[in-house]
């Protein structure tokens, strides 16, 4: 049945509440949504706290009912610097949430894609974040399992929207889980580790708050070597971003869950962890309130057996294959036998079929595919071929 719609852009108090409110209603009998902090989502379309602002444009709009009720959401965005890095100029589109109706999820896909078409875009990915991949980013395909935070969860009758309008699989984004452990790793990875630990130009350590001037200043050398000069569309980070991203991390902070590696005293690689804010989150109903505040000092102190989330993982592209990684998981995989170490499981925040390497690796140190994310491509002429990712060799 057809239901009369109104694209309502987000530009008010209103339609800013109607944009955060809209998947609580959606998801309020589903077990494994976590409400995520009002101000994550806010700060995503704040110019003032988020960069890409500084060269890219973004917008978003509700859609309600004749009876104006909000029935979806949808965001469009450009990024400016990247934009032309594929065989046509792409685009995004991301916080899609829709009731159950695929002329409702066509009408904001349209909305979207109109919008873009306006500024010369050919293409538009999506569901993907307005910022860092590795938040908001993918379409949740499989593994009916709480999300890590900052990522989505989603409907299972969204993917049909998107494969009804078009979209095609650009890569696929895999969470694998497994437990700290040294028994959990494969004899492979004991073996590199230790050779490698073995050798005196090699040295592996974890962060140290009283040295953090110089572990930061490592890992953006790392960062801008590892990242930026691998995969198309990763922005370089400067040691200011990157003072502050540590210094909001740092309320959460743990030391033995970032940790990094040295030849002759020079960085080639880091492996940064973070505790999984979402077991705290599903308990504050999007509102960091004095009531949150109490619930994350118990959190932080008082709760053993949690869950870290692997964020980044980087090795200088001269220094890989060489067993970097495989000496920080066991270095790491220590921690497990510290009775005051209070992580219990590690889920790594998606890692793309375009990296095969990474995959491989989740294979040795016991780590299983626990939900499946897609990133999804929609070519505007649609007589042009179609191109996956390209496999970081």
């Amino acid at each position: 049945m057809r239901i009369d719609f109104t694209i309502i852009e987000v530009n008010d108090l209103n339609s800013k509440r109607e944009f955060i409110e809209l998947p609580v209603r959606l998801y309020q009998k589903m077990k494994n949504w976590i409400r995520p902090l009002d101000s994550d989502i806010e700060k995503v379309f704040d110019p003032k706290q988020n960069k890409m602002f500084t060269h890219g444009e973004c917008i978003r709009w509700i859609l309600q009912d004749r009876n104006k009720q909000t029935i979806g959401r949808i965001a469009a965005f450009i990024d400016h610097k990247t934009k032309d890095l594929n065989d046509q100029p792409t685009g995004g589109l991301g916080f899609f949430e829709c009731i159950n109706n695929k002329d409702a999820a066509f009408a904001l896909f349209d909305t979207c894609k109109n919008w873009l078409k306006d500024k010369q875009i050919e293409a538009m990915d999506g569901p993907i974040n307005f910022g860092e991949r590795h938040q908001w980013w993918g379409l949740h395909v499989d593994g009916d399992h709480k999300p890590v935070y900052c990522m989505p969860y989603h409907f299972k009758y969204y993917q049909d929207f998107f494969d009804s309008y078009g979209f095609q699989v650009y890569f696929k984004q895999y969470t694998y889980r497994t437990k700290f452990a040294v028994e959990s790793l494969s004899e492979i990875i004991k073996w590199k580790a230790k050779r490698l630990l073995n050798n005196n130009e090699y040295q592996i350590i974890h962060f140290n708050k009283k040295n953090s001037d110089k572990l930061i200043k490592d890992f953006v050398h790392v960062y801008n070597e590892a990242w930026v000069k691998e995969i198309p569309g990763i922005e370089g980070i400067s040691e200011q971003q990157t003072q502050d991203l540590f210094k909001t991390l740092k309320p959460i902070m743990h030391e033995k869950l970032m940790w990094f590696a040295y030849h002759k005293k020079e960085p080639i690689g880091f492996f940064i962890m973070i505790p999984d804010l979402n077991e705290l989150l599903q308990h504050i109903n999007g509102k960091m309130n004095l009531y949150a505040k109490l619930r994350f000092i118990y959190y932080k102190h008082l709760q053993k057996n949690k869950n870290a989330l692997g964020l980044i993982f980087g090795v200088i592209p001269e220094f890989q294959k060489r067993g970097i990684e495989a000496a920080m998981i066991y270095e790491f995989s220590k921690s497990g036998f510290d009775s005051s170490f209070p992580f219990l499981n590690l889920e790594m925040n998606w890692i793309g079929d375009f990296n095969p390497r990474m995959s491989h690796l989740m294979d040795h140190i016991g780590a299983k595919i626990y939900k499946t994310h897609y990133t999804y491509r929609k070519l505007f002429d649609e007589t042009k071929e179609f191109k996956r990712s390209v496999i970081i060799k």
